[in-house]
């Protein structure tokens, strides 16, 4: 079983919005998927995979032993394959040690599970950091973002994570004309870490995120999206065209 993270420095990245539609793809690809979200306060992963109104119980009920994991997940009904345990709406701690557990316990039960961790580095990160063989770093092409990621980047190699490769967010034709950051080139530069999907501005994906719709099939976003769970499978897929 592969247990990948996704992370970020700062914060509004898209980090959740690209684990929910990663996760829905590589369901599509016959994977079972499990998504467990960490950001305790800040939930949206429930609204973004259509679970919304139907949980009972989420992640911290499970990690402080108030319900077995299996009670706390949900099966989207926009993505089949997807299945879902949601954050809390306030307080909840993650620790590593329950965390672990977590995933070991539903390791027969699904082929990937993804750990939606908080932006930063703090407890959600370090947990998942000791569960995950895999990190993905969702960055957008602004200063901040980068020097952040960078930070992130480097905490992760420190830990001698297997696997850190960067996604990089909300690309448009005029986001490197601005002059903020050149190019694709200096995104990879800045954060150290291998490129392994562009996803581009999209008002489709903007708009299924906060609808809780599935993410139309016919857009680029999706497309770009696919190429990135692909990649992740091991396929050799080309960037898809902005």
């Amino acid at each position: 079983m592969k247990t990948i993270m996704v992370a970020s420095g700062k914060g509004g990245t898209g980090k959740s919005t690209v684990s929910v539609l990663l996760g829905a793809r590589l369901a599509a690809h016959g994977k079972k998927v499990l998504l467990i979200e960490l950001d305790s306060g800040l939930r949206s992963v429930d609204i973004i995979s259509g679970v919304y109104g139907k949980t009972v119980y989420d992640i911290e009920d499970v990690l402080c032993g108030r319900c077995h994991g299996e009670k706390a997940v949900v099966e989207s009904p926009l993505y089949p394959g997807l299945s879902v345990i949601s954050a809390p709406y306030e307080g909840g701690a993650v620790t590593k040690e329950a965390l672990q557990k977590l995933c070991l316990a539903m390791e027969p039960f699904f082929d990937i599970i993804m750990l939606d961790t908080a932006a930063g580095m703090g407890a959600p990160f370090q947990a998942a950091k000791a569960c995950a063989t895999q990190a993905l770093l969702v960055l957008t092409p602004d200063p901040v973002a980068l020097r952040d990621g960078r930070i992130v980047s480097d905490a992760l190699f420190s830990s001698d994570m297997p696997e850190i490769r960067l996604i990089v967010n909300r690309v448009a034709h005029k986001t490197f004309q601005q002059g903020a950051v050149r190019d694709i080139d200096e995104c990879i530069d800045t954060v150290c870490a291998q490129l392994i999907g562009i996803l581009p501005e999209s008002p489709e994906l903007q708009i299924a995120a906060a609808k809780g719709t599935a993410l139309p099939a016919d857009c680029l976003a999706f497309t770009a999206v696919d190429n990135i769970a692909r990649r992740l499978e091991g396929e050799r897929i080309t960037l898809a065209v902005l």
